[in-house]
Order: structure tokens, then sequence, then C-alpha cells
């Protein structure tokens, strides 16, 4: 089975609040209640929302959850409770939640299937970490990749969009059959910086294509795309190219930094030359 962000389900940030969590689930289940909404997918998704509520809404249930989902599990991931899960009465639940559930949901509080509430595998070894770095084109587009591990090559599917902290987990590739745990870090770029999911680029003008405005091909992850300078463009400042950062929901975006490019003059000529220039514009007062 797969592992449930719930906080995604409803639409909510991980930080929300008791009150910002019950309102986006008003708002959902209001939407998509099948004898209300005409989407195909509507039941399924109600259900997905109670589901949600069921676990966000309750405050030892949340507790619970994050501190599973603190363990680095992600969206879609294979997912098997860990062998420590409901030691210690954190995450000791009975089966008091609605019926008609998903089998992660009733794997953490209702005990799984064919077994007692609370019923959960031990003795599973602990998983074992491990750290890849991978190059910011890999985290855009997505690849396999070789890890060596313990002398062995493992593949690893590196899921587009994947950023640096986040885990992936390969279930029985650990240490004593236990799983693997795969932290992703961004190898250094040298043409571009990461800030979560936007990346930002340096672009060298010169001073007449400031003044003037200029129509480029700029660098992204994706491939060049054209951008138009506007005229007056001074250094500092940042163009965003919306939606060409990494992927994600939303996407991130690429900013663009203008730096202006001054040359050195090399000869009486060229000197004459920024001598004509300044007196074609008297009044710039670059320092007021």
């Amino acid at each position: 089975m797969e592992f449930k962000d719930y906080y995604s389900v409803l639409g909510v940030p991980a930080t929300a609040s008791a009150a910002e969590i019950k309102k986006a689930y008003r708002r959902l289940a209001s939407k998509l209640h099948p004898d209300v909404s005409k989407e195909a997918d509507a039941e399924n998704r109600f259900k997905g929302v109670n589901e949600a509520y069921e676990v966000l809404g309750d405050a030892a249930k949340r507790k619970a959850y994050d501190q599973l989902k603190a363990r680095g599990y992600r969206p879609g991931e294979e997912f098997r409770p860990p062998p420590d899960f409901g030691k210690g009465g954190d995450f000791d639940f009975g089966a008091d939640g609605p019926a008609g559930f998903s089998d992660f949901f009733e794997s953490l509080f209702g005990g799984g299937r064919g077994g007692a509430p609370g019923a959960r595998p031990r003795g599973k070894p602990a998983a074992t970490k491990a750290v890849l770095a991978i190059d910011l084109e890999t985290a855009y587009a997505g690849a396999q990749q070789r890890i060596q591990i313990d002398a062995r090559t493992l593949e690893v599917r590196i899921p587009a969009g994947i950023q640096p902290g986040q885990q992936i987990r390969l279930a029985g590739q650990g240490g004593q059959g236990g799983d693997l745990l795969i932290e992703i870090q961004y190898r250094p770029h040298a043409r571009y910086t990461v800030e979560g999911r936007d990346l930002t680029i340096r672009l060298p003008l010169a001073p007449w294509e400031a003044a003037l405005g200029v129509e480029l091909k700029v660098p992204t992850l994706g491939g060049e795309v054209s951008l138009r300078i506007p005229p007056g463009a001074g250094s500092g400042r940042k163009l965003r190219l919306k939606g060409r950062g990494l992927p994600g929901n939303p996407p991130g975006n690429q900013y663009v930094l203008i730096e202006i490019q001054v040359p050195t003059p090399r000869d009486d000529e060229e000197r004459a030359a920024f001598a004509k220039l300044a007196e074609q514009f008297p009044d710039f007062r670059p320092r007021a």
C-alpha cells in the first residue's frame, strides 16, 4: 500500500491550525458530496477527505501521524508500518474510526485486516540510512540512478521534483533485511542557485542592452526560452519565468538576475566614447 499525505488531501499545510483543518474539510465535503457533485471521482475523493479529517481532526491521531510522517515517508511511497509503531503509547489507537477507510488508515489506527486492533509486525530490523547527491538536472527530470551500498549496486528511481532532505525508501535493501532510506542532496551547480523549488540564474548585460532593452535566449532546466529585457533594467533586478523552476504542485519559478557588465576602455578612442556618453546624460546621478 502507499503512504497517504492527509494534508495534501485537505489542501492545507502541515502547520495548519485545527480551525483551518476543519474549514478545509467542510469546504471540500460540501463540494464533493455525492448528492451534490457531478465530478466522476467525487465519491472516492469524498471518502478520502473524510479519512483525512478523521486523522487530522483528532489531536491524538494527528500527533501520531505527524510523528510517523517525520520519519521520511513520502506520498505514494510503498508503506509498511514500522515495527515500533504503537509502542510506548505514542501510536496506540483502537479501531474507533468509521468503517470503509483505506488499508493505510486501518494499518495505523484499525489494526489492519484480518487481525486484532493494534496488532503490528514485530522484530523487523531498523532501517539503514544513506545519502545520495544528485545533479539539479536529475532533480528536474527524474531518472534511474545507481548507488553503491555495501559492495552492492542498487537501482534507485529518482522522482522529478524531489527536494534535498527527502528520502527514498527501498524495502528490504538495508542491513539484515531492513529497509534502506536514501536521503537526497543536491550537488552544487555552476549556473543555478536553488531556494526551495525556485531557481535563480545570473544574466550579464552590456550597458546598452540594459538601457535600450533586448530579447535574449535564457537557459532553463527545460531548455532555452526567449526573455524580453525591458529598457532601463538595472543591476539587481529580477525577472520571473513562471513555472520554470523545479517540478512540484505548484512548480517553482526561475528568476533571472540582471548584472550589468561595463567594458574597460582599451585606448583613447574608447575612452572618448565614454566621455561623450557622459556629456549626453548630464543629469544622470547614480549616487543621488
